[in-house]
């Protein structure tokens, strides 16, 4: 049955489905015949070779002796010690094991894997491997039926049991909000987590009606929202793909969401929450509205840097006594009984991989995330998202595990696919975007400052919601442009008055933004650590010369600034329409640019569920037992992310864990 839906729901067409690769990393290297008395030969010594993973570079040192490899040791310290840590470690013992160096990536760091194996061959190749051993193969074609089929693992493959009242799999945004409701609610409460210790939830968190929202709005009546304009909104960035009640319900109940998790720490003592006000040039609104909607929580004493939210909420849970964690725990798929009824899961100790049965006689919930670093769902479901985006080693971890658990189960995917990015991905002057290209965090790279495609041509609205700008790169040659700004960037940053997360200056009511832009410069434009000293942004006394630094032509780069120019001058952007507050000229040296693409946070594509946050079949009934939020459900976004609905992704995340555990709590 997983098959079918598969094959009904997602796939795009075989035109599409006939030009999607495998996942990176995965059998990039033929069949080795490097097996002991297989009549190989190395010469005896120990090799060292290093390539560049998606953080730092991975070093991978083999030891050999006449006939076989006798020891692999592989430093991948600087990788996500989750995912390209724990790589590193399967990978080593693999190759030993198995004496090839045609071993399998790890699912959810293919980009580290690859790093390994390629420093691997060359291992090989120094020891006098066989051309054969060291050879890159072609790649393979990715499977057009990604989902497959649900593990061939049961509850007699088990070898622990454990017994609650209701799982929730995955602590993070949504997972919290869950498990400290479920906590008041009195309901026994197992929480599983793949990683060694919970994630934080994030800064901006969307809500309509919260105390803090309904206080600021008496200094600023302006900014007061009508909740039938903001769910038409979001509903029209969605193209309709949505489901309208899901995002009714949000509206109905975020409210109340941030004044309860606003309690829980500011009652800590450590932290306060700060309504964002503001959304934008009111006497230039410019052609996309923006909505005050986010809520960021905030240290009382920013210099604790050891102080999280996930502590807080650990110490709250700690005073209620039906609450127990296992991390380094992985859902591989939920358990049903005859009737089609989710009774728990089947997890997987990811330390010593023995696997776990739990039952939960009140139900599940998922909230394990994105299939965000699941390379082979990506090409088969949203492979543009691959083409715009650049490896950069921040952003969500899911590999999609919760999703396919979901599917395996009888669930609807949703029809379409979209995912969360922003255009804060950087690359080098001589590179162009694509989920292969290693890249760099470039926070300033969502400032509306000129933008300019490979041909050193203006093509779009600067101003325009991220992905828009990021949907008309992909329209442009290898589908990055360089973003060109000059030495009145703080002046300009500051006029902008930016909504969202790329915001540099205090809002209008004095809240903190997430960033300010003094040291947002200073990370990028100054020490040996800088943007501008690794060469990701470069630096000119003339437009000319910046143009040959971004390799792009000179000429036609100084022929559009001086329109551009011009276009400033006059006030009136009869090019594009972009904001007249946000049209500011590229004229004071020195001059700065940088190569942009997409910077891929999550997909937000995932399972059905209805309003009381049930998962549903394809015919709209609940699979009884199962619960879900986040990014591993549908129904609330496609096409593109509303990102001028500030924190929409959270507050949603938080406000439907929330909702899940009190349907819970009364089963």
């Amino acid at each position: 049955m997983a098959k079918d839906i598969s094959r009904r729901s997602f796939l795009r067409g075989s035109a599409v489905a006939g030009l999607m690769a495998a996942a990176a990393g995965m059998g990039v290297l033929p069949a080795c015949t490097s097996k002991k008395g297989s009549g190989q030969k190395y010469k005896p010594g120990t090799y060292s070779a290093t390539e560049k993973g998606i953080a730092s570079d991975v070093k991978v040192t083999m030891t050999f002796d006449e006939n076989s490899i006798t020891d692999v040791q592989i430093d991948a310290s600087g990788e996500t010690p989750d995912l390209g840590g724990k790589a590193a470690e399967k990978i080593a013992q693999a190759i030993k094991e198995q004496q090839t160096i045609n071993v399998d990536a790890v699912t959810g760091a293919t980009v580290t894997s690859t790093a390994i194996l390629k420093a691997a061959a060359s291992c090989v190749e120094q020891a006098g491997g066989s051309a054969a051993v060291v050879e890159t193969a072609a790649p393979e074609q990715a499977s057009a039926d990604w989902l497959g089929e649900a593990p061939d693992i049961s509850e007699k493959d088990c070898t622990e049991t454990l017994e609650t009242e209701a799982v929730v799999a995955g602590l993070g945004t949504g997972g919290w909000a869950a498990t400290m409701t479920l906590a008041e609610e009195g309901v026994r409460t197992l929480v599983i987590e793949m990683a060694e210790k919970p994630s934080n939830i994030k800064e901006d968190i969307a809500a309509i009606g919260s105390k803090y929202q309904t206080e600021g709005l008496k200094n600023y009546p302006n900014l007061a929202i009508n909740k039938m304009d903001i769910i038409t909104e979001i509903a029209r960035y969605g193209s309709g793909y949505v489901d309208y009640n899901l995002i009714r319900t949000w509206a109905d109940n975020s409210g109340e969401l941030v004044d309860w998790v606003g309690g829980i720490l500011e009652n800590s003592g450590k932290y306060f929450m700060q309504w964002e006000a503001g959304v934008g040039d009111q006497n230039d609104p410019g052609r996309y509205k923006a909505f005050a909607t986010s809520h960021s929580p905030h240290k009382v004493d920013d210099t604790d840097k050891d102080l999280t939210t996930s502590a807080v909420f650990t110490d709250y849970v700690k005073q209620f006594n039906d609450v127990d964690f296992k991390f380094n725990t992985k859902l591989i798929k939920l358990v049903q009984d005859d009737n089609k009824k989710v009774t728990g899961l089947i997890a997987q100790d990811t330390k010593d991989e023995h696997y776990i049965l739990i039952k939960a006689s009140k139900g599940v919930m998922v909230s394990t995330g994105s299939y965000c670093t699941n390379t082979e769902m990506l090409k088969a479901l949203q492979p543009e998202t691959l083409k715009m985006k650049t490896n950069v080693p921040i952003g969500s971890k899911g590999d999609g595990s919760g999703i396919k658990a979901m599917l395996w189960a009888g669930a609807e995917m949703d029809p379409t696919h979209e995912s969360m990015m922003f255009n804060r991905g950087a690359v080098l002057p001589t590179e162009t975007a694509g989920y292969e290209t290693n890249g760099a965090w470039f926070w300033f790279g969502e400032q509306p400052f000129l933008k300019v495609n490979l041909n050193g041509d203006r093509f779009a609205n600067e101003a325009a919601p991220y992905e828009f700008m990021l949907h008309s790169m992909y329209m442009q040659p290898k589908h990055t442009y360089c973003t060109i700004w000059d030495s009145n960037a703080k002046k300009y940053s500051e006029q902008f008055q930016a909504v969202g997360c790329y915001r540099l200056f205090p809002w209008d009511n004095g809240a903190i933004p997430n960033h300010y832009f003094d040291a947002t410069w200073k990370d990028m434009m100054e020490g040996d650590k800088s943007l501008l000293a690794k060469g990701y942004v470069v630096k000119a006394d003339t437009i000319e010369e910046l143009a040959e630094k971004l390799n792009i032509p000179a000429d036609e780069l100084k022929k559009t600034v001086d329109h551009y120019n011009e276009l400033a001058a006059n006030g009136e952007d009869t090019d594009f329409g972009k904001d007249k507050h946000k049209l500011t000229p590229i004229d004071q040296g020195p001059f700065y640019g940088a190569r942009t693409c997409g910077w891929h946070l999550t997909t937000l594509d995932g399972a059905r569920i209805n309003t009381n946050m049930q998962v549903i079949r394809e015919d709209g009934t609940p699979i009884e037992g199962l619960y879900a939020t986040g990014d591993a459900t549908g129904g609330f976004f496609a096409n593109n992310y509303p990102n001028l609905v500030v924190g929409l992704a959270c507050g949603r995340t938080m406000t439907f864990g929330r909702l899940a555990a009190k349907n819970i709590a009364k089963n």
